[in-house]
């Protein structure tokens, strides 16, 4: 939550956007404006990429000022029908197909359609409760409609609804995570459960079998989601994930904090600014020598599908990179 007594007004949170053209000067005038409760360019020009929540080097969340705002003065220029249709997804059948009693829940939220077909097949998941539907969606996603009073009036109820299965609980979303693990925080509401994203799942997991693993001995790019803004110390899991199945993660410029957005928020906004980010973000993986470019979240999956493969770079879901080292899919050139 924006901390208007954490800001310094140093600019970075702009100033390092990729996605803006500005100097030090118009940041600290964007940011004071927006702080004054006035209007500023910015508003409409975001991408709601969430990574000015990471530049911020005081931990001010000038994100959560520039979503509240947006909302405020309805400035993303999203249209009312894209907008409303974030309202959709709590109509997703929601089911729980039980498993193994004593193991965890694995959740996909409303991600279900947007996984790549065989992803979540093998023993990774094998006697994993598995819930998934509307009942389970974690809210995360109306910040790229440019609104926050959905997730904060949500919030409780999505927390009370994931209690009531009485599990450890695995996020396959990256949105679920940041919703439990940050989001939360800023409303003062507790997790009563115990949780783990999907990354420090696959990490255990591997470890417990180091035995079934082949090293893959390939480069593998990796695309961030922008959820992973709130929760940016997990990416530790991910060079665990790499060194225990034989993956160099190459050197590229847009990765980590500087990673870009698969574009999912601005292909209708922002069209022609989608396809040079896409442009770039593709650029760079083939550039820095990657065999394979991964994806965590299923939406920045679905996004990249039809642009890397017109490139030639092969694209792989996160737990079909660790189905290769276990021997149960062949690495995919």
């Amino acid at each position: 939550m924006w901390d208007g007594s954490k800001c310094d007004l140093c600019g970075d949170c702009l100033v390092k956007c990729l996605y803006v053209d500005y100097d030090k000067n118009k940041a600290v005038a964007e940011i004071k404006a927006l702080t004054e409760g006035k209007e500023a360019e910015i508003l409409s020009k975001c991408i709601t990429c969430c990574a000015c929540r990471e530049y911020c080097p005081t931990g001010a969340d000038p994100n959560d000022l520039i979503l509240r705002a947006q909302e405020k003065f309805n400035a993303f220029p999203v249209t009312k029908k894209d907008a409303d249709g974030m309202d959709l997804v709590f109509q997703v059948p929601s089911k729980v197909l039980p498993g193994d009693p004593d193991k965890p829940v694995l959740s996909l939220c409303v991600m279900e359609r947007q996984i790549p077909e065989g992803a979540l097949d093998g023993q990774l998941f094998e006697g994993l409760t598995v819930v998934k539907g509307g009942e389970y969606f974690c809210l995360i996603g109306y910040v790229h409609v440019g609104k926050e009073s959905p997730i904060e009036k949500g919030a409780q109820k999505f927390i009370d609804k994931m209690a009531s299965l009485g599990k450890d609980i695995i996020f396959l979303h990256d949105d679920c995570y940041a919703m439990v693990h940050a989001k939360v925080k800023d409303y003062g509401i507790a997790v009563p459960f115990r949780y783990l994203h999907l990354f420090e799942y696959l990490r255990n997991y591997l470890r417990d079998h180091q035995s079934s693993i082949t090293k893959l001995g390939k480069r593998v790019a990796y695309q961030r989601p922008c959820a992973s803004r709130y929760t940016p110390e997990k990416d530790i899991f991910l060079d665990e994930i790499f060194d225990l199945i034989g993956v160099e993660r190459p050197p590229r410029k847009y990765e980590r904090e500087t990673a870009l957005c698969c574009t999912a928020p601005i292909i209708r906004v922002f069209p022609e600014l989608a396809q040079k980010v896409q442009a770039k973000n593709i650029d760079d993986a083939i550039e820095c020598g990657a065999d394979a470019i991964i994806t965590l979240c299923p939406v920045c999956d679905r996004i990249l599908r039809r642009p890397t493969a017109a490139r030639g770079l092969t694209k792989i879901f996160i737990t079909d990179l660790c189905r290769m080292a276990l021997g149960e899919k062949a690495f995919l050139e």
